[in-house]
């Protein structure tokens, strides 16, 4: 039996600018997870199986080396994909495709399963890569996870930077530059899938960050599931109409994550404190222009409670719901924050950030070649 988890993730600040290529978004890993558990079938018929969808179950076949499912209209997009791709590679390595049932756990949702936008699709993926790459014992790091669950989720979801599939594999604090997606989707088309893999992504940059140590994150749930994909098509229709203002959005959405990332490397809380308002400014216009609402009234309540005690406070991911972020010294009365909050039926999400140790399945483990 193999068990991989992936962490969830929230943005911290460079969202909607950083699906351009190249442009940059900090983003964060939390201790709350997607599991994925993989045993050999001992029938002909492998099954997946997730607690997200108690009603549900995929069967499925194996005619060769194709992976034939029995349900077309099923909830597990993400997993089918991340599954195909991981076994396209598998077969470069020369391995024997095999019939498994696989089970998925989420602890990305609320009770009732509302989404909390903490990136549940991308850390599915994750999940379902990194127990498919230790189960079949390839040779992956951290980039090859990444590079395959980016475009099992890209073939998914056909839009977003993928910095949410960026946190879930690296863990902790990143800054994240996109990479060009449109020059991907030509790639793939000529490319076998391990000289993909191997090749540089134009634009694609992956940083560790370290907190200052005085920095207290404090996440805040409006109780309002939103829809990224929905959200940043509407943004597009923005690009299009308004090109010169959505070209300034972007060039000073790249400026402010530079001053940000300064301030991690400095260790500044005060400067990281300062570009988190000036990204709310940003996204703010953006929302206002484009007539996305964005930074929705409950989420404005959410950062201004918060800058009323001293914290710095934003939407994350592409607001109309979900989560806001607060940055805050921890010397402050933080715990102020989130009675205040409590008050205004704002859910605190207690959670931590999360590291990830390197990964590498070595040459010694792999199983003998057919």
């Amino acid at each position: 039996m193999i068990t991989e988890k992936a962490p969830g993730k929230l943005y911290i600040a460079g969202e909607y600018a950083v699906v351009e290529n190249g442009y940059p978004a900090i983003l964060v890993a939390l201790d709350q997870f997607v599991t994925c558990t993989i045993k050999d079938s001992a029938r002909e018929v492998g099954q997946i199986i997730s607690q997200q969808y108690t009603n549900d179950q995929l069967n499925w076949r194996r005619m060769g080396d194709r992976m034939v499912v029995d349900k077309r209209d099923n909830p597990f997009s993400y997993i089918l994909s991340a599954i195909r791709i991981t076994e396209e590679y598998a077969r470069s390595f020369e391995r024997e495709l095999r019939i498994y049932d696989m089970q998925i756990d989420s602890q990305l949702d609320s009770a009732n399963g509302r989404k909390y936008g903490l990136g549940s699709s991308a850390a599915v993926t994750v999940a379902t890569v990194k127990a498919l790459c230790h189960y079949y014992h390839l040779p992956v790091t951290k980039d090859e996870i990444f590079k395959l669950a980016a475009i099992a989720h890209f073939e998914v979801q056909g839009n977003g930077s993928l910095g949410d599939v960026a946190a879930s594999v690296y863990g902790g604090w990143i800054s994240y530059h996109s990479f060009d997606r449109q020059w991907l989707a030509q790639q793939r088309k000529y490319l076998d899938l391990k000289s993909l893999i191997d090749l540089p992504w134009p634009d694609l940059k992956i940083e560790s960050l370290k907190a200052p140590e005085n920095l207290e994150l404090l996440i805040g749930w409006t109780g309002k599931p939103a829809s990224t994909s929905q959200l940043v098509d509407k943004i597009s229709l923005f690009k299009a109409r308004q090109q010169d203002e959505y070209h300034r959005f972007l060039e000073d959405s790249r400026a402010c994550i530079q001053r940000m990332v300064e301030g991690f490397h400095q260790q500044d809380l005060d400067t990281i404190k300062r570009e988190i308002r000036f990204n709310r400014h940003l996204l703010k216009q953006l929302g206002t222009n484009s007539g996305v609402d964005i930074e929705t009234p409950v989420l404005n309540r959410l950062c201004q409670i918060a800058e009323h005690f001293g914290g710095a406070a934003k939407t994350s991911g592409a607001g109309g719901g979900d989560c806001g972020i607060v940055a805050i010294d921890r010397s402050a009365d933080f715990k102020a924050v989130l009675k205040s909050w409590t008050k205004e039926k704002i859910e605190q999400l207690p959670l931590s950030v999360h590291f990830i140790d390197d990964i590498k399945y070595t040459v010694q483990e792999h199983l003998p070649l057919i």
